[in-house]
């Protein structure tokens, strides 16, 4: 999920006067890392739409939902027609909630639309219907964990936080801890390392987080990573002990073939496609085992994702 890399690294915001997170003094060796790997970001960083001073912090979270558990390569071209569309949270909170599971399209795990449309709700009445500078503000909209929070936060207003996804997780799993897989999940020690590893700076700690993040996403891979290309490989711990593999393999993506995921989405597809509501009948040829076809459906239900009428219709939610 990669769009082509660029020489022109994006340009990071001024950092907004609002609290972040302290500045604990980090090793001499780990400060060490960041002249090199802000300075490979400068030159390969890849020219994405959300990097863009354009995007703004709306299009900042827009892509902060769609790019999780999701390749970019699959995310641009649908946040390309929801920034057209939406180029305003009140934009969108003011449809259906179910036209943004309807534009949502196929990129997989349509709840985070929901959560979108719902923290463009939270924003539009809470905020005037501008994202919110304050990370405690970000952390309080639905659908937004500490994750996206810090990197809204980090990303959009150029604040000094501990971003840590899957990527810079295994970049500081290898470069600083020397193993070659962080953990399932996040850890406190992780935490703290990577508030530790924080440049003093907001602005450049902001640059720090996007820097090491596209590392782990076009170098520092789960599988096949690219020493050569890398940056840190000379101070890379878990390089320089010969790359043990006793922490296990990279962990696999979830199979989707014959699963509920699987028979949720062609139900989906019928839905989306209608221009009104969709009867049973039409809803049953798309999968032939009836009992995990009524499994899937309900399951659409439980989480809001379609709303049940009256003689067996369904449609996307309209509230």
């Amino acid at each position: 999920m990669t769009a082509p890399t660029q020489n022109t690294a994006p340009s990071m915001p001024a950092p907004a006067p609002t609290p972040s997170e302290p500045a604990p003094v980090a090793p001499r060796a780990h400060q060490d890392l960041h002249t090199p790997v802000l300075g490979w970001f400068a030159q390969h960083a890849r020219d994405l739409p959300w990097r863009r001073q354009e995007a703004g912090p709306w299009g900042v979270m827009v892509s902060e939902f769609m790019l999780q558990q999701t390749p970019v390569s699959r995310v641009l071209p649908v946040y390309e027609q929801w920034m057209a569309r939406w180029p305003r949270p009140a934009d969108l909170a003011a449809e259906a909630p179910g036209e943004a599971v309807r534009a949502w399209g196929r990129l997989g795990y349509p709840r985070r639309a929901l959560r979108l449309h719902g923290a463009a709700v939270a924003i539009t009445e809470r905020h005037g219907g501008d994202v919110p500078t304050q990370h405690a503000q970000l952390l309080a909209l639905p659908g937004i964990g500490e994750y996206t929070a810090a990197a809204v936060a980090s990303f959009a207003y150029g604040q000094r936080h501990a971003v840590l996804d899957t990527n810079v997780r295994r970049v500081l799993a290898r470069a600083v801890t020397g193993v070659q897989y962080p953990p399932n999940a996040t850890t406190a020690a992780e935490r703290k390392l990577a508030r530790a590893l924080l440049p003093e700076d907001p602005g450049t700690a902001a640059r720090w987080a996007a820097a090491s993040m596209e590392l782990g996403a076009l170098v520092c891979t789960a599988k096949n990573e690219n020493c050569a290309r890398c940056p840190v490989a000379s101070q890379c711990a878990w390089r320089l002990a010969g790359k043990p593999e006793h922490d296990g393999p990279a962990r696999r993506g979830q199979t989707y073939a014959g699963t509920d995921r699987q028979v949720r989405g062609k139900l989906l597809a019928v839905l989306r496609e209608a221009t009104g509501p969709v009867p049973q009948a039409a809803l049953d040829r798309v999968w032939h085992e009836p009992v995990q076809r009524a499994r899937a459906l309900d399951g659409l239900v439980a989480d809001g994702l379609v709303e049940p009428l009256a003689h067996g219709a369904y449609r996307l939610p309209l509230t």
